[in-house]
């Protein structure tokens, strides 16, 4: 390569790279391909330089020299840092080197790449980048020499490089007195090394500072030297140039000789071969043909034995899908029995649980109690889980488009879960955007269902910590809101392998608090009810640092919100002595029991009807401010008994007393001229709200 004989260079590069590749030496096949490199860009096939040059890197990393590859990310940046588009990738390769020299401890092998980059930005014209990388060069230079006992490898032509370009720094800066000794310095190396090359960039940055100075006679004496120089390079180049020409031809000569050898071979294998691919084509034909005939009828046999199959298949799947329907009606009837039977009873538990909680004779069983109530409570709630996403497999779930307080809704919410806060000694921190508008249009129950999964879920995975419910405006236009909601908690966290699975059916993570497992249905509830408001549940959590649950629902705005004379809080209402009588329609003698006990705790005066003709004679004969009515009783069900009522009271309210979910049975209910419903079990502060609204309605009624 130094005489400039690239053919015998390139055959030499050859047999180095596949000697190696036989021996599996990635050092040499490294070596051999950045040879190729250097070939081919003293060529100026910079495209085939660079190619070769991405070999050797890739088996400099296989041989894993470091030497070997901080020459290799050298070669690449020396390739790109040429050409304006690729600059900063090239640059990025310098800073490979740099990286590896200063990991491995070589001191000497930082001076190329920081050399260069400054070099790269000098001829940029970016001088305040290139300065740092050309003091540094310096400055290490400076320090290996000062340790070295001898002097080091290139000294001299590194030293005459970095001087130079120190020299145009400075000329840059017009520091000519410093720039001058620079370049004088650097022109002392050359001179002595005969570096044709360097000596003759040094004379002509030399010059060019000097004519900047203004001392043009010396100026011009710095070109005669540079174009001194240059000629010799000239020289050199143009024999280079006449060997790299020459190496061209041959290697192109080379190339077509060898094509047409191998043409010539070709043509007289194609030759011999025809009479025997003409023997050989005959022979394949005809067994061909054959096996295409064989084939084409065991296909049309298969056909008409596979049409006659799919005959019977399609009647047997069209019999199962009747079936399977069948089925599917039978399991969601089953469900909605299942939910009236047991939910039945469990509104005794419940209210009895209630009722008893707030009799002060038993406060030493107050704690008994509350685990009675918390454990009905939790089975209120599988209950209603499973009969939820029975629901939506059956796309039954519709939303609702109602008016609700956001703040009301939450504030119940953090209510409802006190008793599980202080069992699992939490604490529960609500923060509600005051921006939020005070009144909202869209599904309340549902928003409660998310929000109760949600906070179930972190109080359930959470002891001693805090838990979090954000809600937050998130944006407003054209009369809706977009609210952010966050439910959050510094728990023990889902680990990255679970994110996923918990939100499939019956799924659950393994967690210390064995009071509360769970079904698995809360967040696949969640994940289906978010895409009914066409929203998602996203989820950000570490194991170890708790988690935390987000998602985003737009609601229309209730700008019509005013407070009427209907809406009159309880103490206005029942100020007064007058005492209120309530008719309660029950088949059921315990939650006759109940319901009466928790109405005349409030001071209410109650009579009972156990089934819906006593209910009928007795509103006839009595003035009732109120009638809670059964829904399903034996003989006269509580809507026909409604129906009848209506007939000749139309204003007495009465309220639905249902176990059956309230989407099922709604549109009955306002048929039968019922005024509201009441869901069982219900929440005794909840129920008293109901009836307080109702009977306050119905007084301001009869005041107009």
């Amino acid at each position: 390569m130094d005489k400039y004989h690239y053919e015998q260079a390139i055959e030499q590069a050859h047999r180095l790279l596949d000697n190696a590749k036989v021996n599996d030496d990635y050092y040499f096949v490294s070596k051999a391909y950045n040879s190729l490199g250097h070939v081919y860009l003293d060529q100026k096939d910079s495209a085939r330089a660079r190619i070769n040059y991405t070999f050797g890197l890739e088996y400099a990393q296989l041989s894993k020299n470091d030497t070997l590859l901080m020459h290799s990310y050298n070669n690449l940046g020396n390739i790109y840092s040429e050409i304006p588009a690729t600059v900063e990738k090239g640059i990025a390769y310098y800073n490979k080197v740099i990286s590896i020299a200063n990991r491995i401890g070589a001191p000497f092998e930082l001076v190329a790449p920081k050399l260069n980059i400054g070099w790269t930005y000098l001829d940029r014209k970016d001088y305040e980048r290139a300065y740092p990388y050309l003091k540094e060069s310096l400055e290490i230079m400076d320090s290996l020499s000062e340790a070295s006992a001898e002097p080091l490898k290139d000294s001299d032509y590194f030293y005459s490089l970095i001087y130079m370009m120190h020299g145009r720094y400075h000329s840059y800066e017009r520091n000519y007195d410093i720039a001058e000794d620079y370049f004088k310095n650097s022109i002392r190396l050359v001179e002595e090394d005969s570096l044709y090359l360097n000596a003759a960039e040094s004379y002509d940055e030399y010059s060019k500072m000097l004519a900047r100075k203004g001392d043009f006679e010396a100026a011009y004496k710095a070109k005669e030297k540079f174009v001194d120089y240059n000629s010799r390079v000239f020289e050199g180049e143009k024999l280079k140039q006449t060997e790299i020409a020459n190496a061209r031809y041959k290697l192109n000569q080379y190339k077509k000789d060898l094509l047409i050898a191998e043409r010539e071979q070709k043509y007289q294998h194609d030759i011999i071969q025809k009479s025997k691919e003409k023997v050989v084509v005959m022979i394949f034909s005809s067994v061909g043909m054959i096996f295409i005939l064989v084939f084409l009828y065991k296909v049309n046999r298969d056909r008409q034995n596979l049409i006659e199959k799919l005959k019977v298949k399609n009647v047997q799947f069209r019999d199962a899908k009747v079936e399977a329907e069948r089925l599917s009606l039978l399991k969601t009837r089953f469900f909605s029995t299942v939910s009236h039977e047991i939910r039945t009873p469990l509104y005794g538990v419940i209210g009895l649980t209630s009722l008893l909680l707030e009799d002060k004779s038993l406060d030493k069983h107050k704690g008994d109690l509350k685990s009675l109530k918390f454990s009905a409570d939790y089975l209120l709630a599988l209950i209603n889980d499973v009969l939820q996403m029975n629901k939506m497999e059956s796309n039954e779930v519709k939303l609702e488009n109602v008016s609700f307080s956001l703040t009301d809704l939450m504030n119940s919410i953090v209510n409802s879960f006190e008793f599980t806060r202080v069992q699992n000694m939490n604490k529960i921190h609500l923060n509600i955007d005051e921006k939020i508008p005070p009144y909202l249009i869209g599904d309340p129950v549902r928003l409660s269902q998310i929000l109760m999964n949600l906070v179930g879920n972190a109080m359930k995975f959470t002891e001693r910590g805090n838990i979090h419910i954000i809600a937050q405006q998130a944006g407003s236009l054209d009369g809706k809101s977009k609210i952010y909601f966050e439910i959050k908690d510094d728990g023990p966290g889902i680990p990255e392998s679970k994110k996923k699975v918990i939100f499939e059916e019956f799924s659950q993570l393994e967690n210390s608090n064995y009071n509360y497992q769970g079904t698995g249905l809360g967040l696949p509830i969640v994940k289906r009810l978010l895409k009914l408001f066409n929203s998602k549940i996203n989820l950000e959590s570490k194991e170890g640092e708790g988690s935390s649950f987000n998602f985003t629902i737009t609601f229309d705005i209730d700008d019509s919100f005013k407070e009427s004379p209907l809406m009159i809080e309880e103490s206005q209402v029942f100020d007064d002595s007058e005492k209120r009588k309530i008719l309660i329609v029950d088949d059921n003698r315990i939650n006759q029991v109940v319901t009466k006990r928790i109405l005349e705790k409030k001071d209410f005066e109650c009579e009972v009807a156990g089934d819906g003709h006593q209910a009928i004679e007795m509103v006839k004969k009595e003035d009732y401010d109120l009638i809670l009515m059964d829904v399903n009783m034996p003989g006269i069900s509580g809507l026909e008994a409604s129906k009848e009522i209506r007939k000749f009271n139309k204003n007495i309210p009465i309220l639905a007393l249902t176990a059956v979910e309230v989407e099922e049975i709604r549109e009955e209910i306002q048929t039968a001229g019922m005024s509201g419903i009441i869901i069982k079990p219900y929440d005794v502060q909840q129920f008293y709200q109901i009836v307080y609204k109702h009977l306050s309605i119905n007084k301001v009624s009869e005041e107009i």
